[in-house]
């Protein structure tokens, strides 16, 4: 049994966002950070190696740089990584990203107890498109926003979170669950983990590794293959201002009230 655990390198969104005359982001210019939502993915998958004795892949599609990504995960816990990268791939939409990612994990054979974990969004696009589309083009079932999961046999309980409630869903693998942050906490790296990192393989996947895979074809991934065109990416203003109101907490409370009451919000 293997779980394959898709994450992405992302910008630091918390800082200005530097974007390229096309409308994409300038990714080279910006720190960058491992996808929040992905941590939690890779926390579950690690719960269940550490109930079953499993293997632990860490999956990203990227520039070289992103090696250094898969070693933290792999510190943290992966037992080993596959990096898909090839200048064929850059500037993928989520669609193209998610054929691609697909393909890859076509191409390292998924196997009937296997699973694919995901976050449930990145934060540079918000979209929470890019693991329900992989589920679809490899044909296997999906549940998405997992606040819950329980493995028992070939067979995953999972609670799934929703606006107004929850559902509980039963699902064999092989299937793909997104993840979302009230799922867990993820662990911190260890020093153990830190120091075997690098004896640790990574497989890096190009396009002539992955053209011959039926689920890839060159004229639908890049950017000249993806459908969604970018109009405009910017950083937005900030809206109003922060007045501090001194004093103690009942003094501040009451000018607070006092405040609220003159702008009949209260």
């Amino acid at each position: 049994m293997r779980i394959y655990v898709c994450v992405k390198q992302v910008p630091d969104t918390s800082g200005k966002v530097a974007v390229n005359e096309n409308g994409t982001l300038n990714r080279a210019s910006m720190q960058t950070i491992i996808n929040p939502d992905d941590m939690n993915a890779m926390e579950a998958a690690l719960t269940i190696k550490d109930a079953t004795g499993c293997q632990v892949t860490a999956v990203t599609m990227g520039p070289p740089p992103a090696k250094e990504m898969l070693r933290e995960l792999i510190a943290m816990g992966a037992d080993d990584g596959i990096l898909i990268s090839g200048r064929e791939f850059g500037g993928s939409d989520t669609f193209a990203t998610s054929q691609i990612i697909a393909g890859a994990l076509h191409h390292m054979g998924i196997g009937e107890e296997d699973i694919v974990f995901c976050g449930r969004q990145a934060i540079d696009g918000d979209t929470a498109q890019v693991g329900p589309q992989i589920a679809d083009k490899l044909n296997i079932p999906q549940v998405t926003y997992a606040g819950e999961i329980t493995k028992e046999g070939n067979t995953l309980k999972v609670k799934r979170l929703l606006e107004d409630g929850y559902m509980m869903i039963e699902v064999k693998t092989p299937c793909l669950i997104t993840c979302i942050k009230e799922l867990n906490e993820p662990r911190y790296l260890t020093v153990k983990g830190i120091l075997e990192c690098y004896d640790k393989p990574i497989t890096v996947l190009d396009y002539p590794a992955l053209e011959n895979e039926p689920l890839i074809d060159k004229s639908t991934i890049g950017l000249q293959g993806s459908p969604t065109n970018i109009f405009k990416s910017f950083t937005p203003p900030q809206k109003g201002s922060v007045q501090m109101i001194p004093g103690t907490s009942q003094e501040a409370a009451k000018a607070l009230a006092e405040k609220l009451a003159k702008r009949h919000v209260i």
